[in-house]
């Protein structure tokens, strides 16, 4: 008995030393403003509800003890807004807090001694940002005549708002070690969980006469689950073109892949904006006006914020930050913050050294949201003479040859934010989900659905062959039917130089086999995908297929089965058999030269004929071309991402320009015919503000010689439900054939600009579209069987039950549609309808349609 209690009394205090040794476990930090980074003593710090807290000492620390179960703190303090953080108690033990000043709601700007109505005239706020914005040509860079800095760039994306409770469910469970790479964001007091990490160290070099300016990177680093996928480049490609870097002396900020308009913006800021003075205050020792801003409208794409202007005749900004409104009609954007600090120089040149922003993202309510947060720092300006070697090199962005192969001493150097402790266990996080049970088939599902293609290898025996594209393996058409394809691509892995590419396809109506085989080298070494820019390569393909005159306008495989649903029946389709040897060669300034060899043999089948103009009616059972083409593309700062399956461009902000010439050579290797056609293109996107973008397009083109119809020039019809740049909704197969032609091509998204202003109807963020399409066409009498009876040379328009699908434009009368659209519906659809405006008796003409598209748009 006595062994018994001595027994329970040593476990009795055994008990009592392990409750008072979790109860005095504590967490300790320094509280500090937001803006001026200065202690805030005698800030309150508890547990809302529990009795238990502490407050902070003269210099902002604090300390305060954990219970278990009690995982959200709070701070607060007169003059500021209450901060509610997350914590875990055992986990959590330092955690340093800034608090916002209380004058302004930074969410969503609300001046509270201000409720009269806005005015612009004799309004003293107003009155000085005209004078910020008179004043900021004094701190643009550009101004001089040379300038070079640093810049330190960290992108990480993370999920956001992860409990250690979430973690304990669902999918979540079967991984525990999730729990390793929890971190606390001190700026949102939310737990983040990074999942990747991306590093640039660059340099940035400018020259004014001439005008040169170039990006050297200096070192890349990014670690995560893009390690994963082949292309992960792709992530963080889009990442950077996303969250770009913010210049608020612009005026307008790219941002979302859209333009805000900036605070001191020289021509829209003071309409689009309500400015007010709050107070004087310091930042940094420096005496500052402190103003607010806000849009007009809150579902306009611009921000709130705070600007602190330095109180003297130079009306520079020292800080900036800016978010977006509660209310904003951005997608996805739960929250977003920027902060931008300037600093003066011993020059006297105030400049950018501090650029942060942080962005909360859901993009469906039943998924986990996501937290991207870009770091960017600048240092060592310099203004002397640069030498001018350093402007000969090619490209505005130069990678140098070592960058992807950093080590440690130099990112102890350049990387002026160090990582974070899970931020730097990027890797063990990639290798335990490598090591999870089933996660490789998770993981092959993923790049299915991503990337459109299936890899053969492992991560230690990466993939030399991809099978896809996915979307192409089962489709239809008129003459095949059913048709199922399979496909495959070599990859540097096989040979960084030497690429193969090619499809069997099988037509269960027609019974035949169709192929394509194609062979690539290219000049530069490649990393995993023979398109990547820049291209200097010569490549050879042989291919026969089944396909529709309309096949060469699609900007997707003609296979992609989304649009094998076509608007009408398109039966008019040739057996297509030809080799080609093209060479293709990219510049880093966006110039793309293409010289191609081909020849063609093409075989009418379905409700297509070839038969000769004269009496005889001669029935052709083939046409044989020879042909060699030059083109040139220029698309100066154009942006884009490598796919496994194509090139897509991430920004359509850059011009194109494109000039193409075809020959045909009657008698070499078949060819039957001579001809000569010449193309013209010009594209560009143009940014009204507030009142969105317009997509417009010319395009021009004329067939020189006398050639039967299939080598005249056909519109670019798009014959299924998808919407689709730069062609035709409601125009057949074939409906018009000219020789001479000149088109026209403008959209114009609104961008919510009208229905933003409709009370029931802004709640949806909906966004308005219209459209305007022109083709005009002409035919010269030489090409047209119907002005030459008798003539041999020269085919009979094509028909259809002895009724024309063909026919001729009159030259003053050009083909017209429009269109009106509702986009960002659920965020991911846009539905157009389109109308056609004339030439409405010709036989099988639709005169209005309904075309969709799924894509996701801030």
């Amino acid at each position: 008995m006595e062994n018994k209690y001595i027994k329970s009394f040593l476990l009795f205090w055994v008990l009592m030393i392990s409750t008072i040794a979790a109860s005095a476990q504590k967490i300790q930090g320094v509280v500090t403003d937001s803006l001026t980074n200065e202690p805030i003593p005698y800030a309150s710090v508890y547990y809302e509800g529990k009795g238990v807290g502490g407050i902070t000492d003269a210099d902002g620390h604090y300390s305060v003890e954990t219970r278990q179960g009690w995982n959200k703190l709070t701070f607060s303090s007169v003059g500021y807004v209450n901060k509610v953080v997350n914590i875990i108690p055992g986990v959590t033990k330092t955690m340093n807090v800034k608090l916002r000043s209380d004058d302004i709601e930074l969410q969503e700007v609300i001046v509270k001694p201000k409720r009269e109505k806005y005015s612009r005239k004799n309004n003293p706020a107003v009155e000085m940002m005209k004078k910020v914005i008179a004043h900021k040509r004094n701190n643009k860079l550009d101004e001089n005549d040379y300038y070079q800095y640093n810049k330190y760039q960290k992108i990480t994306m993370a999920l956001n708002d992860v409990t250690p409770e979430m973690l304990d469910k669902g999918m979540y469970k079967k991984m525990p070690f999730l729990k390793d790479q929890i971190e606390l964001c001190e700026e949102t007091g939310k737990f983040i969980l990074p999942v990747s990490v991306d590093e640039t160290a660059s340099q940035k070099i400018y020259r004014k006469h001439p005008k040169s300016e170039k990006n050297i990177i200096k070192g890349m680093n990014s670690s995560g689950v893009n390690e994963l996928f082949a292309t992960g480049d792709m992530l963080s490609t889009v990442l950077k073109d996303v969250f770009t870097d913010v210049n608020i002396y612009d005026d307008d900020i790219r941002l979302l892949q859209y333009p805000f308009i900036s605070p001191i913006s020289s021509s829209d800021a003071i309409s689009f904006y309500k400015y007010y003075i709050m107070d004087t205050t310091y930042v940094d020792k420096d005496r500052c006006f402190h103003l607010t801003f806000v849009p007009n409208n809150s579902q306009d794409f611009g921000f709130t914020g705070h600007l602190y202007v330095l109180a003297d005749s130079s009306y520079t900004v020292k800080k900036c930050t800016m978010n977006l409104p509660k209310k904003s009609g951005v997608n996805f954007v739960d929250n977003m913050d920027i902060i931008q600090e300037f600093e003066q120089l011993p020059n006297g040149e105030w400049v950018l050294k501090t650029d942060d922003m942080i962005v909360e993202l859901t993009l469906m309510k039943i998924m986990q949201g996501f937290q991207i947060r870009r770091m960017t720092r600048y240092s060592d300006y310099a203004f002397d003479e640069l030498p001018q070697q350093l402007f000969k090199r090619k490209g505005a962005e130069i990678k140098e040859a070592d960058a992807m192969m950093r080590g440690e001493d130099f990112w102890n150097q350049y990387r002026q934010v160090p990582l974070t402790e899970t931020e730097s266990s990027m890797d063990v996080l990639v290798k335990r989900l490598e090591q999870m049970p089933g996660f490789k088939y998770v993981i092959f599902v993923l790049k299915a659905f991503v990337e459109n293609f299936v890899e053969t290898g492992t991560k230690d025996h990466p993939s030399k062959v991809d099978i896809g594209p996915v979307n192409t393996m089962i489709s239809n058409n008129y003459i095949d039917g059913l048709r199922l394809r399979m496909s495959a691509q070599t990859t540097a892995n096989l040979n960084p130089h030497l690429f193969f590419k090619g499809y069997y396809a099988y037509g269960f109506k027609d019974h035949r086999s169709k192929y394509m085989a194609e062979m690539e080298y290219s000049f530069n070494k490649k990393e995993y995908l023979p398109r990547e820019f820049p291209k200097n390569s010569i490549t050879l393909t042989y291919r026969y297929d089944v396909m529709s005159p309309t096949d060469k306008f699609l900007k997707t495989d003609k296979d992609n089965v989304f649009v094998s649903f076509k608007t009408t029946t398109v039966d008019q389709m040739s057996y297509v058999r030809n080799v080609a040897l093209k060479y293709e060669n990219e510049t880093q300034y966006g110039l793309k030269t293409t010289v191609e060899v081909k020849h063609s043999k093409d075989e009418p089948t379905g409700g297509l004929a070839y038969i000769t103009n004269d009496d005889k009616k001669t029935l052709i059972p083939d046409i044989q071309t020879m042909e060699a083409s030059l083109a040139f593309r220029y698309a100066p700062g154009e942006t884009y991402i490598n796919t496994k399956q194509r090139r897509l461009p991430v920004s359509f902000d850059a011009p194109v320009f494109t000039l193409s010439h075809t020959t045909g050579f009657k008698g070499v290797f078949g060819g039957e015919y001579n001809y000569n056609l010449t193309e013209v293109g010009i594209y560009k996107r143009f940014w009204f503000s507030s009142w969105g973008k317009i997509d417009m397009f010319l395009k021009g083109g004329a067939q020189w010689n006398k050639v039967p119809f299939p080598l005249l020039i056909m519109p670019a019809a798009n014959l299924s439900y998808i919407l689709q740049r730069e062609t035709f909704n409601l125009v057949n197969n074939m409906e018009f054939l000219n020789d001479r032609y000149a088109s026209f091509d403008i959209s114009w998204d609104l961008n919510g600009k009208i229905f933003n202003r409709i009370p029931l109807l802004k709640k949806l963020k909906w966004r308005e579209a219209i459209g305007f399409k022109m083709l005009y066409g002409h035919l010269t009498d030489k090409n047209n069987p119907l002005k030459n009876p008798g003539d041999s040379e020269l085919f009979l328009f094509p028909t259809r039950d002895g009724h024309p699908t063909s026919f001729v434009m009159d030259s003053k009368t050009p083909y017209m549609e429009c269109s009106v659209g509702i986009h960002n519906i659920f965020k991911i659809l846009h539905i157009d309808y389109v109308r056609r405006l004339n030439y409405l008796d010709n036989p099988g003409a639709n005169k209005w349609g309904i075309r969709l598209m799924v894509m996701m748009t801030f």
